[in-house]
């Protein structure tokens, strides 16, 4: 059942974010552990991709445009 399923850290290390990120993906329902091996979730290579992809689109989508003065200059 855990062929080819990762924990939160080499997931972290794969895509080049901290646990601590991929931990909050998971608050945030950006991804979804599939199993468990003791106390440690475990995830999807494809599924950390994903989550990695979309959270940063929609940080890209938030700062669009670059930041402007508030007074136009």
């Amino acid at each position: 059942m855990t062929a080819g399923l990762l924990t939160a850290e080499p997931a972290a290390l794969e895509v080049g974010v901290s646990t601590a990120t991929v931990r909050k993906w998971v608050q945030q329902g950006h991804l979804r552990a599939v199993g468990k091996r003791g106390r440690a979730q475990l995830f999807r290579l494809e599924d950390i991709f994903a989550a990695e992809r979309n959270t940063r689109r929609a940080h890209e989508r938030t700062h669009a445009g670059g930041r402007t003065h508030p007074r136009g200059r």
